[in-house]
């Protein structure tokens, strides 16, 4: 089982320690969420939102760091953790910026970064950069496959219905394939994973929830002609956590990586979050189930 640590909510500068902290502890990973911007008026529905109208569970002035300098940064002060995004919206993004970025954090972490990916909820961010909402799933399934054709070595092109790209060379070329995990959980978003993932993130479930989500999933991978052995299926549970729901996880779900936050038990019971708590909840975590399930 891989634990990946979520940074969503962590201040900018706090990621560097966080990280250190992570690399320390053996955790498998930290995973940086992405949004870009947030507009004053927002007219788009967070999908898992809790309230009627359908706002986001954050307010306007949470920071959201750019998460492949940021990942680059972290990886220059760890030497086993990993990095991931829990989900970069690429449809938003240009094609060769992006397949730079993420290859040169590839890099410079020496092989230690995943991309999680999905195709995007908020159509304000799409539209203030002239980029097209309603065909967003779409170019995400050519994204993942024109990314896999730009990071190979040497010259490189892609001919699709939304992306050209003629031989060029894009330097530096990651030292071994990128994961990419993609995310969501309705049936295209699970489609898609199971015809061009590596593997599926999802969002965080009750173990029912998850009973019944992985079950979509495998009949997606099936109808795919995929075997569910090497592919990843990363989720958070709702549930107090312990080695015997992370080991019942993998075994009865084929659940990979947790995402954790270790120190929110303590946050939600009203305690406030300060670097000593933090570090004081990751090193317990950590001697407590990570050393007993990975």
């Amino acid at each position: 089982m891989k634990f990946w640590c979520a940074s969503a909510f962590i201040g900018t500068t706090e990621l560097v320690g966080l990280a250190r902290q992570l690399d320390e502890h053996g955790y498998h990973g930290l995973m940086v969420s992405d949004h870009l911007m947030y507009p004053r008026q927002l007219g788009s529905r967070y999908p898992y939102s809790p309230h009627p109208d359908g706002r986001p569970i954050w307010e306007p002035e949470t920071e959201w760091p750019e998460a492949w300098v940021a990942i680059g940064a972290m990886s220059a002060v760890t030497t086993r953790l990993h990095f991931g995004t829990n989900v970069y919206i690429t449809a938003m993004r240009p094609l060769l910026t992006m397949a730079k970025e993420i290859a040169t954090a590839a890099v410079i972490s020496g092989g230690r970064v995943t991309l999680g990916a999905g195709a995007g909820w908020m159509r304000e961010e799409f539209e203030i950069q002239g980029q097209d909402f309603d065909t967003r799933g779409r170019r995400f399934s050519e994204q993942i496959q024109a990314l896999r054709a730009l990071w190979q070595p040497g010259w490189v092109s892609f001919d699709g219905e939304f992306y050209q790209v003629p031989e060029v060379r894009i330097g530096p070329t990651p030292p071994g394939p990128i994961p990419v995990l993609v995310g969501g959980q309705t049936d295209a978003a699970m489609r898609r994973a199971a015809r061009l993932g590596d593997g599926w993130i999802g969002t965080q479930y009750t173990w029912d929830q998850a009973v019944e989500v992985v079950g979509r999933l495998r009949r997606f991978l099936d109808a795919e002609g995929r075997d569910p052995a090497g592919f990843e299926i990363v989720m958070a549970l709702y549930a107090a956590p312990s080695v015997e729901l992370f080991q019942r996880a993998e075994a009865e779900l084929g659940v990979t990586g947790v995402v954790c936050m270790p120190w929110a038990m303590r946050q939600f019971a009203g305690e406030a979050r300060t670097p000593t708590m933090m570090a004081e909840e990751i090193a317990r975590f950590a001697e407590s189930i990570v050393a007993h399930c990975s």
